[in-house]
């Protein structure tokens, strides 16, 4: 991999980790409703979850999907399905310091990690870093190069939203302002999934 291509990969995968996608308007929302440091998990899980769906990729079930279109659709669908799940979760979380929100628990690093395999966006750019991005010349050596990277440049990026989250903590402690803030993060988390799922109908 030349020194080129590696620079182009970073900056790949830091605008797909840090642009709004799922794992982000989660990581916000639980930023807000449980801090920084019980997020923790979620990131790390994200991250780490993502490098295997990247490796997996790279070794060979990219070329299953190739095989079996409607696999790949069907999946998506059900990420979708999921993801409306879970903003109805977020859309009903109580305030930090409430009885409702001392029920609620984020997620943990297994959850985060399970999701990135139900995650439309995950699949994407997993998907696209491996066609794009890895060099056909020592491939799977390639492959762990890129999937060890992507974890180290996702969990900062991603991290950036947790500490957004937390840091709006404070703000949003009347449970009616907490509340819009939910409802409006579980907006944006099935907004999320328009551009991914356009091309499926032909908009895009």
């Amino acid at each position: 991999m030349t020194l080129e291509l590696l620079l182009a990969f970073v900056a790949f995968a830091f605008v797909t980790s840090v642009t709004p996608g799922p794992n982000n308007m989660m990581l916000l929302a639980s930023g807000v409703n449980f801090g920084l440091r019980r997020s923790v998990p979620h990131m790390l899980g994200i991250s780490l979850g993502f490098m295997v769906l990247v490796m997996c990729v790279g070794f060979g079930l990219g070329q299953v999907f190739e095989q079996v279109p409607a696999l790949y659709t069907v999946l998506r669908y059900v990420g979708a399905a999921y993801l409306l799940y879970l903003a109805w979760k977020i859309a009903g979380s109580g305030a930090p310091d409430s009885t409702a929100g001392e029920r609620g628990k984020p997620f943990t690093f297994l959850q985060a990690a399970a999701f990135q395999w139900v995650n439309p966006k995950a699949w994407v750019m997993a998907i696209g870093a491996i066609t794009t991005y890895t060099p056909q010349e020592n491939f799977l050596v390639n492959v762990l190069l890129i999937a060890g990277l992507f974890a180290l440049v996702n969990c900062p990026s991603v991290g950036l939203w947790t500490v957004a989250g937390s840091l709006l903590r404070n703000w949003l402690r009347n449970p009616r302002v907490l509340r819009a803030f939910n409802i409006g993060m579980a907006v944006m988390l099935v907004a999320s999934l328009y551009p991914i799922f356009a091309d499926m109908k032909g908009i895009v």
